[in-house]
């Protein structure tokens, strides 16, 4: 019997995923990465494993990937650098703690653990920020990664066939490079992040830029990933430059800072101004930071859908080819349930989120375009 072979467009962290759930059913696979596995969108990303709330098919998603996260946990190599520190959903008024509850309640819909913490609980669990903050959300079984090990890794597990090189075309099952190589296959799956539209224009997919800034190491003690709730306004916002308070402690003790969104910018170079509001609101709950050197500062690019959800399924108009596109800024903690939905999808099973619908079907015809 004929082994099924699969290409997967894009090494980084959806891409990744996707080719080790095509090996698990017995494909042969090849992935082709432009640059280095897990270096585009996926080492942009902070490499947060969070359950969002944003809506109901959100938290369906988020809740079935953190579950497969922590079954994946005992198998990766220590370099992953996996930590379940949680999350504190920071409240920095009573009306933002007000906010708190129904988010709790959301979590614990899941069978997720969340906290309501007062001020006096908040300064206890994290006394490196300012005092006279209302409170916080605590959510315990979130966790940080560094994503580009787990990519390789999993390539690595897969036996896939990782070739270098720039996609350039999807044609009738044939990929087509830039070197001229041509590529078939019995399913394409595009996973290319910011660059999948650039393959299939119909996709409605923007880029979103974003700035990441790693500290050296500091006595600045943080024990979770500190998230504002302002967070989620920055998030669903779709138009003007935002930043957000999130900071990120890694277990070299250093202190890696976000966060920042911009529609528009295509290149990468750093908005120094926007990265200025990015650290000037992250000081205004870390009074300490200022005092704290900065190591290294980067941008990346993310593909944004226009209902802030990916598209993952089968095209619908282009047999053969899968998307796997439009994570946003949820790539690395919604990998593994998308690489999920294609496996279900390749044995014919029910889908793990029964009732949410992420295929490019649900934007309509004639309205794919952001």
């Amino acid at each position: 019997m004929r082994q099924l072979h699969g290409v997967v467009v894009g090494g980084g962290m959806v891409g990744a995923a996707c080719a080790a759930a095509l090996a698990r059913q017995g494909w042969q696979v090849t992935v082709i990465e432009a640059g280095t596995v897990g270096g585009g969108s996926t080492a942009a990303g902070m490499g947060h494993l969070v359950v969002m709330d944003d809506s109901p098919a959100q938290l369906a998603l988020t809740s079935l990937s953190l579950e497969l996260w922590e079954a994946l946990v005992p198998h990766l190599p220590a370099q992953a650098d996996y930590r379940r520190c949680g999350t504190l959903w920071i409240a920095s008024d009573e009306e933002e703690l007000f906010a708190v509850h129904p988010k709790q309640q959301q979590y614990l819909s899941t069978g997720r653990q969340a906290t309501v913490l007062d001020t006096g609980e908040l300064s206890r669990h994290e006394p490196s920020l300012r005092r006279g903050l209302a409170g916080a959300l605590r959510v315990p079984d979130d966790a940080v990664v560094y994503a580009p090990v787990v990519a390789r890794f999993l390539l690595e597990r897969a036996g896939a066939d990782v070739q270098h090189g720039e996609v350039i075309a999807l044609e009738d099952r044939v990929v087509r490079l830039k070197d001229g190589r041509r590529l078939g296959a019995d399913l394409v799956v595009v996973a290319g992040g910011a660059d999948a539209s650039s393959l299939l224009s119909e996709l409605p997919l923007r880029p979103r830029k974003g700035h990441l800034l790693i500290t050296e190491r500091t006595p600045l003690k943080v024990n979770h990933q500190l998230v504002e709730l302002g967070y989620l306004k920055s998030a669903h916002g779709s138009e003007a430059d935002s930043v957000a308070f999130n900071v990120q402690p890694r277990p070299t003790g250093q202190l890696l800072i976000g966060s920042s969104r911009q529609f528009g910018p295509v290149d990468k170079q750093i908005d120094w101004p926007l990265l200025r509001r990015m650290l000037d609101r992250a000081a205004d709950f870390l009074p300490g930071l200022p005092n704290v050197s900065a190591l290294r500062v980067w941008t990346g690019l993310r593909s944004a859908s226009p209902d802030h959800l990916p598209i993952v399924g089968p095209h619908p108009d282009r047999p053969g080819i899968y998307l796997a596109v439009g994570h946003e800024g949820l790539g690395i903690t919604t990998a593994l349930a998308t690489a999920e939905l294609l496996r279900t999808y390749l044995t014919g099973e029910a889908s793990p989120l029964p009732g949410v619908s992420l295929g490019l079907e649900r934007f309509g015809a004639g309205e794919h375009h952001a």
